[in-house]
């Protein structure tokens, strides 16, 4: 599990089926965590947006970075799966 900012917050990404991911953050005594289908990244970050802007949670822009990181970094491995292998 990645650290970020002492006390602030730490997140993950866990993988689950095949279709499916998530998101999960742990803040504090909060947990947020976002469950998507593979291909519909672009609805995760429109809802961290939502998320930042609601009133009744304490979740922020900071909060929505370390997300859309995670995401970007789990796009990125998907995609270098998909280059081909250098040849020895």
């Amino acid at each position: 599990m990645s650290s970020y900012s002492p006390g602030h917050a730490r997140g993950e990404f866990v993988m689950q089926s095949q279709g499916m991911k998530t998101l999960s953050l742990v803040k504090g005594n909060q947990h947020f965590c976002f469950r998507y289908e593979v291909g519909s990244e672009a609805k995760v970050l429109d809802a961290l947006v939502e998320m930042v802007n609601r009133r009744d949670t304490n979740f922020d822009w900071f909060d929505a970075a370390v997300l859309s990181h995670q995401l970007g970094q789990h796009l990125a491995k998907e995609l270098k799966a998909f280059l081909p292998k250098k040849a020895a």
